[in-house]
């Protein structure tokens, strides 16, 4: 067994995701979230909020999924989390 990291970092709807494979964005609000993962994948999840209990499914068994999360999103997540992150660092 080895020892993870993982953190997220809230701007609004957004969420800006750190772990030891990268940086992750997503979405989304409670219970729903689009995004996409360190490694790249484009991901759908559905969660019931304060119990741990979620659904996430990848593009690759969703193929209208990709079209759904459209990069400009992606795009604005990682500049808004870079930006508070440059402020955090500063």
């Amino acid at each position: 067994m080895s020892w993870n990291f993982r953190r997220s970092i809230r701007i609004g709807p957004f969420r800006l995701n750190l772990s030891t494979s990268g940086v992750g964005t997503s979405i989304g609000m409670k219970g729903f979230r689009l995004g996409k993962d360190a490694k790249g994948r484009v991901y759908q999840q559905v969660s019931v909020p304060r119990t741990g209990i979620y659904r996430r499914d990848y593009a690759s068994s969703s193929p209208n999924l990709a079209r759904i999360v459209s990069q400009k999103y992606v795009v604005i997540a990682i500049v808004i989390g870079l930006v508070v992150l440059w402020a955090i660092l500063r």
